[in-house]
């Protein structure tokens, strides 16, 4: 069985909601990736609060005339978090990206901490073509 700690990249880093939209994009650059999961820095286990990628700081902030430095990671995140188990099935892993037409997942392991972050390039790696094709259809439909 291949499971969501197989196919995810691992060490995914989380950002605060409390950071501004500029760190966020220095530290996406650093790490080389699209989307940060949020943490709530209120929440003594810090949860996932959301996610935010590149596409939303551009939209959601510098398109609409307001200042990265000024908003927060926090700001953005809207909705609820989906995640999934490092143990789930890669069955498990398509349903509910298909399912929520979400193109990043966050992984946590069993002490609800993130250990990883599924995206479309990972499954690209794992999948075979006719399941690609179908997440592809799904998602973006």
């Amino acid at each position: 069985m291949t499971t969501a700690a197989d196919i995810m990249h691992p060490g995914a880093r989380w950002v605060p909601a409390t950071e501004t939209l500029d760190r966020a994009a220095q530290l996406m650059r650093e790490l080389e990736v699209g989307a940060l999961p949020v943490s709530d820095p209120n929440d003594p286990n810090e949860r996932m609060c959301g996610i935010i990628t590149d596409r939303d700081i551009v939209i959601n902030c510098v398109a609409e005339g307001r200042d990265p430095s000024r908003v927060t990671a926090g700001d953005l995140c809207e909705g609820t978090p989906r995640w999934i188990s490092a143990n789930a099935d890669v069955s498990e892993v398509l349903r509910e990206m298909e399912t929520h037409q979400i193109r990043r997942l966050p992984v946590i392991d069993e002490n609800k901490r993130l250990v990883g972050v599924i995206s479309e390039t990972d499954l690209a790696h794992h999948l075979s073509d006719d399941q690609l094709a179908e997440f592809v259809e799904q998602v973006y439909a």
